[in-house]
């Protein structure tokens, strides 16, 4: 006698970051989706606030930029959930990571600490801008906040837009630190302003030095600056603007 076959049904495995996504507001939505193009080890326990989920650099061009880097001090003065800080540790980089919310430090410890890099991170809360003259490092990185999802609303994102103070004033206040700078913009930012921050970056030129030298000759060689698109999946995703020896970078490797 022939018994009927059964059919065993397996009950599917309940997916804990899918649940992640009732507890997230609709304008933090599409950036979940995007969740294992910000942290490829999403799922291994990462901890993000909503403003992480469209403030965090994508791991991708984290990387990137933190290979400019290899071996140096590095200040991460906007760290926020710790994407770049942690790509920077990567990198054998020294980083002291620093963010006015002490939620985002305790987010970014955790997820350090996913990525087996928070013994070479020393996390600071408090306001950098407050702190920079008592800093040291040869590379400060920032991503100043830009004022949230909206920045793409505005045909060409001005430095006055960027936050706590507008990217002059805080490219005077790092450039006291040091030369080497990165700061990764807004994709629409307004390129030729962000060219100006090189003539803040050296003195200027003395009158009789005007007349035997080329300013434009000067300005090429002193003014060491790199503009580049950063693209995730085809999709253009912000601006990096390297400063000084970070510039030189890219033509040494």
């Amino acid at each position: 006698m022939l018994r009927p076959r059964r059919r065993i049904i397996k009950k599917p495995r309940r997916n804990h970051n899918l649940a992640n996504v009732e507890e997230i507001s609709p304008v933090a939505r599409k950036y979940w989706l995007q969740r294992y193009s910000l942290f490829s080890l999403y799922n291994k326990g990462i901890q993000m606030d909503e403003e992480g989920w469209y403030s965090v650099t994508p791991e991708a061009i984290a990387i990137r930029q933190a290979r400019r880097c290899a071996g140096k001090v590095v200040i991460d003065g906007f760290t926020g959930v710790g994407g770049n800080a942690i790509q920077f540790a990567r990198m054998h980089c020294k980083v002291v990571a620093i963010d006015i919310d002490p939620l985002k430090i305790e987010l970014a410890i955790n997820n350090a600490k996913i990525y087996g890099v928070e013994s070479r991170i020393h996390f600071v809360v408090g306001d950098f801008l407050q702190q920079a003259s008592s800093l040291k490092a040869d590379v400060v990185f920032l991503s100043p906040p830009w004022g949230g999802p909206s920045y793409k609303n505005v045909k060409k994102f001005t430095l006055d837009l960027l936050k706590p103070k507008d990217g002059y004033s805080i490219f005077q206040i790092i450039r006291k630190i040091t030369r080497n700078i990165i700061m990764f913009l807004p994709r629409n930012v307004d390129l030729l302003q962000v060219k100006e921050l090189a003539w803040l970056s050296y003195p200027p030129l003395p009158l009789e030095l005007k007349l035997e030298i080329n300013l434009r000759i000067y300005l090429l060689l002193m003014a060491m600056i790199q503009i580049e698109e950063n693209y995730v999946q085809n999709n253009l995703k912000g601006i990096t603007a390297y400063f000084g020896n970070t510039a030189r970078a890219s033509r040494l490797r």
